[in-house]
Parts: C-alpha cells; structure tokens; sequence
C-alpha cells in the first residue's frame, strides 16, 4: 500500500550536487545547471506510467533491494528501459542491512566498502554476483561502477543506503557524469515549442484550478497559448501563471512552498494556472502553440489524438474507471494481462452510464466497474445499492487490490452461478425401488427407494431402462422429514404422479431420472461425478434409438 502511485519530480540544484558530491570530484564542478528527479512507480502494476516517466528522462535510476535481487517488477523496469532505449544506473539499495555492515552516514560507498570486514565483504559479494547473473539474463553486463572502464559496455551498479545516505554522493556522481558525458546532444535541446507531461490537476487556494507538470522540452512563459486534451477534445487556453516548488521540494509535497516566475525552461517541474482546466487528462501532453500555419494545425490533431483514450475495447468486458490516463492504461494493462476483457473505460468518478454498462454485461462475471484511485457520484452509488442491481463496485488506491478484489468477487460469483445452475439444470440419475417398501400403489405411487448414482430433485420426470416414460417426481420424505433433493446412497420413501406399481414398474426396476435435451450440453459443460456422466450417456443412449442427433 505504500507504494508511489503518481508521478513526481524533485529539483536538485548544480550547487547542492557539487557539495554533496565534492570528496569524489575533487576540484571539478558538473556543468550541467542540475538534476530534475522524475519519481515514477516501481509496482510491476504501472507498465504504462513507468514508460512514460521513461519517455521524459535522460536517464535512470533502476533501484533495487541488494537484498532481495531482482523481482518481477525489476525485471519488468528493465524490460521497459531496453525498449525505450534509456541509458540506466543501478543503485542497489539497503547494504546497511548486510549482516555485519558498519554503515556512516554520507561516507561514499567505495570507502565504505574498504571499511568493511572480510567476511562482511564476502556477504556483499555473494548478493553482488546473484545480480550480475540475474542481469546477464536479461542481456546486461553489470558491474561496480569503480570497477568499469567503458561504460557504454556495462550497467554501472552503485552500492548504496537510502536510510544512512551511504554512497548517494556516487550514486549522483555516476549518473549526473554518464549524461554530461554521453547525452549531452540530448541536454542541449531545450529550444523550440514547450512541450511538458501534466502530472496531475489541482485546486490551489487563491489560484484555482492548476496543473502540476514536467516541462520536457523548450521554455513556457506567461501568456503563452497551451493546447490540453481533455475528456471531450483539445482544449486551447493561456498560461496565467507559473510556479516552481520553493527549495528542493517535491512537487506531491511542496502544499504552499511555491515561488512565482515568469518563465521556465526544460527540464523542470512547475504548476501551471489557466483557465477552463476542469477536464484535463492527467498523464497527457501540454503543448505551446504557435502562432499559425501547418505547425498549429498539426499540434492540435495531436493533442485531439491524445483525448482519445487508446485503450483496447471489446463488445463483452468489464467497466474500467481511474483518476488519470496513466492509471487507467495501467489497470487496463493487469486485466489484459490476466484475460479480462474490458467493454467500457474512462478517466474521472463512476457514473449512472458506468453502473447501466456493468449490468448489461453478458457474461455475470463481466458485471463490474474497477476503478482506480477515483470516487463515485452519489446518484450512481443509490443504483448499485439497489437490490435489483446485479452489477459490483470495486474500487481502491492500489491497482493490485482491484485485481484480487474483482478475481475473489468473480470466484465468490461462479459459486453462486453454479449452485443456482444446480438447482435449475436436471441432472442425471438412476433409482432403485425397494423390495417390500410399496407404500401405495397409485394416485401417487408412494415407494421406497435407494438413489444409485447421481442426484434426484422434486418435480422431475423418470423413465424406464426401455425408454419409455415414467411419471413425475412429487415428493420425498425421510423418516419424519420433507426432502427437496436426494443424493447417491440416500434411502427415502418417493411419491410419483402417473405410474401405478404392478402395471408401469414394479419393486426392484431400476429407473432413471428423464433429462430436456436442451439441457445436455449444458450437463456436459458441468463439473459431473464419473457415475454422472455414466449415467448421462445411459440416457442419452436411450433417446438416440428414437432421435438420432437428440441432446447436440
């Protein structure tokens, strides 16, 4: 539950990474005017916020527990970062917890591992040598980042401890100097039209309604014309102020800490107030828009594109719902990924719309809305509390939740579909009648009986080992009490409408319980005992010497 569900971002200034950086830099200084951390989901669940946050860096961080080794989700971020071609640092975490390590606080992980006893050390490179192995498998070279000579042939790995921050000065060290070095093309493009990814949309006290992005690409002033897609198209308005977190605040954090500017350039994190931002798409794109011509055009049939959710619909699914594009992409990426089709999504609160296309689901076990870190308007709630409503509401701030959730729901709802088939389907039988247990002969013929196989309900029809029809199944008692249904083994007294003993059966007939043919292939889709499939083909035997295709 604790996991990051949003995207975030961080600035950290050329000045405090030079200080924080210095016993290893010597008297060299970075070049570059600092670093803007993109904080983005490490759960396996955000496939799609993670490849965006992916899309606006330079470079990663892959952070991994030294402890537990490479994860689902590790391999999952790794996955990611080869398709989208993004150059990678490995800070493998929580070495404070190494048996016997002695940890100081700010000391640099390569002293610190000088440090260390030999057994220590030992213990350090088993767990280093199990990930070098894990990373060879997903074809990657890993090593000590103090060990490397060519880094555009292996993954650097840093030691490190978050808590203690113990090699963190490296870990700046190495990925601030692997950009300068080898994407420095890459950081000088900050020219051009600003592009940015909203983040999220927030009502800010004396500012309204406001976005919180990351400026990606060029620079964003006051005034600027922005096009924003919305739920309902592109949406063209002005930028009437912007803002950067004050100090090195993080931006989900910074409350009130924010400073006014007139102007910002990539790469940053700011918030943004204009008008008309109700509808917004969080996880889509800002875009500055120029003057006119072709290049205007075209930024506003991409930014129409973008309003387009573009989630795979079917005609049979589930109802999805979350509180940005990013997450709805990710929940729709677990369904997908566990075969759960889905007929309807959308970004925003659950709706009466959502409840109608979750009951007029054809599959029961399709009949529910998930949604994602969103609510639900009060008029949709009093439709689905209803007791006519067949429909679930599964909602959550963790999409793993929603997905065990909606699987025990779908589990709890076979039970229940399955019981109320059994009830409705006449499965197959065989009885026996009991010698000297003729009770009554007739008007009903009341007998006892000794259930074979399979199992026996009131109201059903039976039918003789020739074929021929018996008579209808009217009650059933044992001993003192009334039975609705019978089972393999029971022994009961049975009423039956029709037949009279001595003339249609006699004590010790064996007879069989008569089966609709519209219900074979249903039996045949049912979990049956082997004696009731037996049975079922006995039957169907029986009624093929009349009808040849009965029961298909």
């Amino acid at each position: 539950g604790g996991i990051t569900q949003h995207i975030g971002a961080a600035e950290v200034p050329a000045k405090l990474l030079n200080q924080l950086c210095a016993t290893i830099l010597g008297q060299k200084e970075f070049e570059s005017p600092g670093l803007l951390f993109i904080d983005t989901p490490g759960h396996h669940s955000f496939t799609t916020l993670r490849s965006r946050g992916g899309a606006l860096a330079d470079i990663a961080i892959l952070v991994i527990d030294i402890m537990e080794g490479c994860q689902p989700q590790t391999r999952e971020s790794i996955r990611i970062l080869k398709q989208a071609k993004t150059p990678f640092v490995v800070a493998a975490n929580k070495i404070d917890r190494i048996h016997g390590w002695e940890s100081e606080r700010g000391r640099s992980s390569r002293a610190a591992f000088k440090d260390q006893r030999v057994e220590v050390q030992e213990r350090f490179d088993e767990r280093f040598w199990k990930l070098v192995g894990q990373f060879g498998e997903e074809g990657f070279n890993l090593d000590r980042y103090d060990r490397i000579s060519d880094f555009t042939k292996e993954i650097a790995l840093v030691p490190c401890s978050a808590k203690e921050g113990e090699g963190v000065q490296d870990l700046l060290a190495v990925t601030i100097g692997l950009a300068e070095r080898f994407l420095s093309e890459q950081l000088e493009d900050v020219h051009g039209m600003a592009e940015g990814t909203v983040l999220e949309m927030k009502e800010e006290r004396g500012l309204g309604k406001t976005l919180d992005l990351i400026l990606s690409r060029g620079t964003l002033n006051k005034g600027d014309e922005i096009a924003l897609a919305t739920s309902t198209g592109a949406l063209v308005t002005h930028v009437k102020g912007l803002f950067t977190p004050r100090g090195m605040s993080e931006m989900r954090d910074a409350g009130d800490r924010w400073d006014s500017i007139d102007s910002a350039t990539a790469a940053a994190g700011l918030k943004v107030s204009a008008r008309n931002l109700d509808n917004i798409l969080a996880g889509t794109t800002l875009r500055v828009l120029p003057a006119g011509g072709e290049e205007r055009d075209e930024v506003l049939a991409a930014v129409e594109q973008e309003s387009r959710i573009s989630i795979d619909l079917d005609e049979e699914g589930v109802v999805i719902r979350a509180d940005t594009l990013g997450g709805l992409e990710a929940l729709a990426f677990e369904l997908k990924a566990i075969d759960v089709p889905i007929r309807h999504a959308g970004i925003g609160v659950v709706n009466k719309r959502d409840v109608r296309a979750a009951v007029a689901a054809g599959d029961p076990l399709h009949q529910a809305i998930l949604a994602f870190s969103t609510g639900i308007l009060t008029d949709a709630q009093t439709e689905l509390e209803a007791e006519s409503c067949e429909a679930t509401h599964i909602t959550s701030d963790v999409i793993y939740h929603i997905i065990e959730r909606f699987q025990e729901w779908q589990e709890e709802r076979k039970v229940d579909l399955e019981a109320q088939q059994r009830v409705d389907l006449v499965y197959p039988a065989r009885i026996l009648v009991l010698r000297d247990h003729i009770f009554r002969r007739s008007s009903p013929a009341v007998v006892g009986v000794r259930i074979l196989g399979g199992r026996v309900h009131i109201g059903q029809r039976l039918l003789r080992l020739d074929g021929e029809r018996l008579g209808q199944i009217k009650s059933m008692r044992s001993g003192d009490d009334s039975k609705r249904i019978a089972h393999q083994g029971d022994e009961l007294a049975m009423a039956i409408q029709g037949p009279t003993v001595g003339r249609q059966f006699d004590e010790e007939d064996v007879l069989l319980v008569d089966i609709p043919a519209s219900h074979v292939r249903r039996l045949r889709a049912a979990d049956l005992t082997p004696m009731e499939e037996e049975i079922l083909e006995e039957i169907t035997a029986l009624h093929r010497r009349q009808d040849r295709f009965w029961g298909l």
